[in-house]
């Protein structure tokens, strides 16, 4: 299955426990929504696909690449400004104004072209009205695990990034973050769908509803998801 970039941590674990429960194997690839939209449309042979926002599984709906009956969205993303531990920027204080301090020279984000973590990064910067006060410094990652490697390899000093990847466990104690408040971007509403020309419809089907289960909405919880109102 196909899946946007913020689930890497949270989906393998959701398939390792449904791998255990019905001895089904589930093969996992993460990427740019978009560009795992494009890959789609080119015949890649996916089943299902998690997205990190409702538009790019509405647009293979619409083209006959997904079944519409299956559009399901299943969680909510959180964005947060990310800076390594050992960086002297009081980020969880100074809040998006850490970006105006002169030792932040690169600000990695997701490709807005591809990524919907990237346009709401670009749409917080906005908000805030510093856009225009940091577009030449902003280095764009093909997609949200990317963007925070750039950070964590000190190519950038600053980050927007998944607040699924800053909570991961493998991300404990290697940054500091704040919470990007949510009337900054758009929702990120995110989808799921069952692809039309999947050999494995019923399989997707049924894994598509076991991500429906409390058991799986408890996990996108742990992982800095929130819930929509209907899974709540």
């Amino acid at each position: 299955m196909a899946a946007a970039a913020d689930l890497s941590t949270v989906l393998k674990e959701v398939a390792d426990n449904y791998e255990k429960k019905t001895k089904t194997k589930v093969k996992l690839s993460f990427g740019a929504s978009g560009a795992l939209t494009q890959q789609i449309q080119n015949g890649a042979p996916f089943d299902i696909f998690f997205s990190a926002d409702m538009d790019y599984p509405k647009q293979l709906v619409s083209a006959g690449d997904a079944d519409g009956s299956t559009l399901f969205e299943y969680a909510i993303g959180m964005l947060v400004l990310w800076v390594p531990a050992d960086s002297p920027l009081d980020v969880e204080h100074k809040g998006i104004n850490t970006l105006i301090d002169p030792s932040v020279k690169k600000i990695a984000i997701a490709n807005p072209q591809h990524a919907p973590y990237g346009r709401a990064s670009v749409a917080t910067l906005k908000h805030y009205g510093l856009y225009d006060h940091v577009s030449d410094r902003l280095v764009l990652g093909e997609n949200i695990s990317q963007a925070a490697q750039f950070v964590e390899s000190g190519n950038a000093q600053a980050g927007f990034v998944a607040l699924a990847h800053a909570a991961s466990p493998a991300m404990q104690g290697k940054g500091k973050y704040w919470e990007v408040p949510a009337q900054a971007y758009p929702a990120l509403a995110q989808g799921v769908v069952v692809l039309s020309h999947s050999k494995h419809k019923k399989e997707a089907e049924e894994f598509l509803q076991y991500t429906k289960t409390k058991e799986t909405g408890d996990l996108l919880l742990k992982y800095g998801f929130t819930l929509p109102s209907h899974r709540q």
